[in-house]
């Protein structure tokens, strides 16, 4: 943080309303700088919105200025709407809006013809679609039942066949006019947040491997030092879930696009596997299996008891060795070079601090089973993540 930006926050402590636009116009800034360097999600988020307004305003010419409706509405309030993350989202969700208007537009006529009246029409209608919005075939666009009888109610227009027709012809012309700009001017494919929430996860798991490596080695490490293992532990899960969730969004976003215009997008091409994610899902669950160990072996109220000096120094350095692969897989993710890689000086290195730590774990089995059992454990763990993380190397040779 620089100077003058801690200058800024101390200026602003205690001016909540004026601290929190500072902060928004800050976040503005990195989202239009992002956006600017290269392809990312905020760009991405440029170009559907540009896609929305260029389907609204081509609505409005085709239906407004070619077929010259004064009631042009319909057709570019849907298109804009319609410009959806996927294609096939976009094409699911003109179905159901397309329903939910044409529902909306009938009612309102029935209830207008009911009461020859706007506001008794009105009274009548809305209570009725607003429970049928909650229909689960509508999805999310159920609300449009609702506001169809307002729009329709409100313009003034009499009630007959041709002017409910008219409005739905003009839902159908938006919604036509929507999907076709998403689908053919520049397709969303989401296969970057698959990559990148996959080297977050490899990073981030070095990251936390590394720093019980060093609360280890400077051996003052506690329950509350375990506790923030755990706590990050935790994010790793979360981290994961948000891959799964990447996973299943960019499986989505290749429905329904044109292999042509798809090899159009910038950006990869090609995802990793999804053997990975299950790669790393094991290794999630065994960092989560390590630091659980890890604050049990420091709770004064549990039986098992934490390992020596010189076998944690040991299991630190492992652990250091392995949060290290990590950073590597994460580099290697993003397509980045990375500063070191585990060849074989690297595996002779963990086979040596496999070697001395079985011959301590040897030592402490005539010190008691409790303290065996963790180091035991946690040798164990450490034997699992590197097996996943290196998978071609294998588990370290025993000795």
């Amino acid at each position: 943080m620089t100077a003058a930006t801690h200058r800024l926050r101390e200026a602003l402590r205690g001016r909540r309303p004026v601290a929190a636009v500072w902060w928004e116009m800050c976040a503005v800034g990195r989202a239009v700088r992002a956006a600017w360097r290269g392809p990312g999600r905020e760009r991405d988020l440029v170009v559907q919105s540009l896609k929305a307004a260029g389907a609204a305003l081509i609505a409005w010419a085709v239906a407004g200025v070619w077929l010259g409706d004064p009631l042009a509405l319909m057709a570019p309030w849907v298109a804009l709407v319609l410009v959806q993350a996927t294609v096939y989202s976009s094409v699911r969700q003109a179905g159901q809006q397309f329903a939910a208007i044409c529902a909306g537009a009938l009612v309102a006529s029935v209830a207008q013809a009911i009461t020859d009246d706007t506001t008794g029409a009105l009274a009548l209608s809305l209570p009725v679609l607003m429970l049928m919005a909650n229909w689960s075939r509508f999805g999310q666009q159920g609300i449009y039942t609702a506001t169809t009888a307002v729009f329709v109610l409100a313009s003034g227009t009499a009630v007959s066949a041709s002017a409910v027709g008219h409005r739905v012809g003009q839902a159908a012309l938006g919604a036509f006019i929507g999907v076709a700009v998403n689908a053919f001017v520049l397709p969303p494919v989401h296969l970057r947040d698959i990559r990148e929430n996959l080297a977050a996860l490899a990073r981030e798991a070095g990251d936390l491997l590394h720093s019980v490596a060093d609360d280890l080695r400077g051996t003052e490490w506690d329950a509350q030092s375990a506790a923030g293992w755990s706590s990050d532990a935790a994010r790793l899960q979360r981290r994961l879930d948000a891959l799964y969730s990447a996973r299943s969004w960019s499986r989505e976003s290749l429905r329904l696009t044109s292999g042509p215009l798809r090899r159009l997008h910038r950006g990869p091409t090609v995802v990793p596997p999804e053997d990975e994610d299950q790669r790393w899902s094991r290794v999630t669950g065994n960092i989560t299996a390590l630091t659980r160990t890890l604050a049990v072996a420091a709770d004064e109220h549990r039986t098992p008891v934490s390992p020596d000096g010189p076998a944690l120094d040991l299991y630190a350095r492992l652990l250091r060795q392995i949060g290290d692969a990590c950073h590597v897989e994460a580099s290697r993710l993003v397509g980045e070079a990375a500063k070191a890689s585990p060849e074989r000086a690297t595996e002779v290195t963990m086979e040596e601090l496999h070697r001395r730590l079985q011959l301590g774990l040897r030592e402490h089995a005539g010190r008691g089973a409790a303290r065996t059992a963790v180091l035991g454990t946690l040798l164990l763990q450490a034997e699992n993540l590197w097996a996943e993380i290196v998978p071609e190397r294998g588990e370290p040779t025993e000795q």
